[in-house]
C-alpha cells in the first residue's frame, strides 16, 4: 500500500520587529521600588481568546494599587497610545510606566512624549518584575476568564469592574481601598499647596 511521505511543517509565528532603545527596569530609580509616591504605574494587557477580539489595557499605580482599565477592540499601536492618554487624563499624577516587551510598545519613545512619562521595560520573560499589575490581573480573571472574547464585555461592565477593583480593602494598604488611598493622596497634595 501507499505511504504518504509528506513532512508536517510546524507553524512558525512571523518574526516581529524588535523593540529598540528600551530602558530596562534595573535603571529605574530605586525609590520607585519603595512605593513612597504615587504616579509610578505598571501596565499590561489581558488578551482575548483565539476566537475573540480585542484586548484590555490594565494600568495599576504601584503605591495606591488604583487600577485603570481601557478596552481596545481595534488593536493598533495608535489605539494603545490613545488608551494611555485617556488614563493620563484620569490620573495626571502618572510619571513612569513599567511594561513588558509586547510588540505594541515598539513606538514607546512616542508614547513617552504623548503621556509625558518615562517608560521602563521588564527583562524579557520576567513578568514577575511588574508583580503589582500581574496580581491585579488574577482578580480581573475572576470576572473575565481566560479565552474570553473581550469585545463581548460592555463599557459599563468594564467600568463596574474597575470600580470593584478600586473598592477592595487591601491588607497592604492597612485595609483601606485603592480609591480611599488615592483620595487621601490627592487631598494631602491640595492641603500642602
Amino acid at each position: 500500500y501507499y505511504l504518504s511521505t509528506r513532512v508536517k511543517r510546524r507553524y512558525r509565528r512571523p518574526k516581529s520587529k524588535k523593540l529598540e532603545d528600551r530602558t530596562f527596569i534595573d535603571k529605574r530609580p530605586k525609590s520607585i521600588d519603595l512605593r513612597h509616591k504615587i504616579g509610578h504605574v505598571e501596565g499590561d494587557f489581558i488578551v482575548s481568546g483565539k476566537s475573540g477580539k480585542g484586548i484590555l489595557l490594565v494600568v495599576v499605580d504601584r503605591k495606591t494599587r488604583h487600577t485603570f482599565l481601557e478596552k481596545i477592540i481595534n488593536v493598533t499601536i495608535d489605539n494603545v497610545h490613545n488608551s494611555f492618554v485617556k488614563i493620563k487624563d484620569k490620573f495626571p499624577e502618572m510619571k513612569t510606566i513599567t511594561l513588558d516587551n509586547d510588540i505594541l510598545f515598539q513606538h514607546h519613545k512616542e508614547l513617552e512624549i504623548i503621556t509625558d512619562t518615562k517608560i521602563y521595560f521588564c527583562k524579557p520573560y520576567h513578568s514577575w518584575e511588574k508583580g503589582t499589575v500581574e496580581n491585579t490581573n488574577k482578580y480581573i480573571r475572576k470576572d473575565i476568564p481566560k479565552r474570553s472574547d473581550i469585545s463581548r464585555y460592555s463599557n459599563i461592565f468594564i467600568k463596574c469592574l474597575e470600580d470593584k477593583l478600586n473598592r477592595r480593602s487591601l491588607k497592604c494598604l492597612s485595609y483601606l481601598t485603592p480609591k480611599e488611598v488615592l483620595d487621601l493622596e490627592r487631598n494631602n497634595k491640595k492641603r500642602n499647596k
